[in-house]
């Protein structure tokens, strides 16, 4: 498999810090979403390297694994890119333990970083070897932190077993199985919710999340009514006149469950950004040429 340049691929240098590798991944997710492209499978396979390519520099442990890797990669392939061959091309004949130098598995990413790592991205009811650590990552979506979800595993005696994974998950949220851990001991999934392309979550309150809505000019001046897309299915916005681009509309009820309090729900805040017609017909040139005359 051909080694996938991550930096290149979110256009980011290898020095960029977290805010940049994250701005540059929500700026591309926009604009390769499939819903953004419905009629372009080159698009749809964009947006899956974005989000691959993220799920691993957007993760400081799993950015580290990477750039390890990256250094070594060319020397792997002449080697015939065998697990067995893992040890001699990154440890120069020495024997290296992967499950200590990875953590059993690359955890959720993508198709080259898991061939080399020996771990497929997570999924609904997907079978996932434990490690005999006593934590182990689970990647989820945020539909699956806003509706739960569940996962089937496998135990040191290979044994199969299914864990629900609570709705109003956040990452780093902790689900205990005791006795699953390596010599009987207990299991702690740790959870990760997977970034999204439209929604963030409020970072002092896990219950709110944010999306941008666009408005056209018309609305945003005279006002009235537009319909916003959120996990609990579609939701109206009133508008009102001389709406500006930047102002934050909350939408009740409409954020994240709570964890603990499943009937309970956040907040959606709605962030409104004007859309500014670039493709004007003579007609409506001139109309717009006749109310600036007005303003005048």
């Amino acid at each position: 498999m051909d080694y996938k340049d991550y930096y290149k691929i979110l256009g980011v240098s290898r020095s960029a810090d977290e805010k940049e590798i994250k701005r540059a991944f929500r700026k591309l997710a926009r604009q390769y979403h499939p819903d953004q492209n419905p009629d372009d499978p080159a698009a749809e396979d964009k947006f899956k390297d974005i989000n691959e390519a993220y799920e691993v520099l957007g993760n400081a442990d799993n950015r580290q694994k990477y750039d390890t890797l990256g250094a070594n990669y060319k020397r792997y392939q002449q080697m015939g890119g065998g697990m067995g061959d893992f040890g001699d091309f990154m440890g120069g004949g020495q024997n290296v333990n992967l499950d200590d130098l990875f953590g059993g598995g690359a955890g959720g990413m993508g198709d080259f970083f898991s061939t080399i790592f020996g771990s497929g991205m997570g999924g609904p009811n997907r079978t996932q070897p434990l490690r005999r650590d006593t934590e182990q990552e689970i990647e989820i979506t945020l539909e699956e932190a806003y509706t739960g979800s569940q996962r089937t595993l496998v135990d040191e005696n290979g044994t199969r077993f299914t864990v629900k994974i609570p709705k109003g998950a956040k990452t780093g949220t902790k689900v205990r199985l005791r006795g699953k851990g390596g010599h009987g001991g207990d299991l702690y999934l740790v959870i990760r919710v997977r970034p999204h392309s439209e929604y963030t979550r409020d970072e002092n309150d896990d219950n709110t999340l944010y999306r941008t809505v666009e408005l056209d000019l018309l609305t945003a001046v005279l006002g009235g009514k537009v319909t916003v897309d959120t996990l609990k299915g579609s939701g109206s916005l009133k508008i009102l006149p001389g709406t500006q681009g930047g102002k934050r509309i909350r939408l009740r009820g409409r954020g994240m469950p709570d964890l603990r309090q499943n009937d309970s729900y956040g907040d959606l805040i709605a962030e409104i950004q004007i859309r500014v017609p670039s493709d004007l017909s003579d007609k409506e040139r001139e109309l717009y040429e006749q109310l600036r005359d007005l303003r005048e």
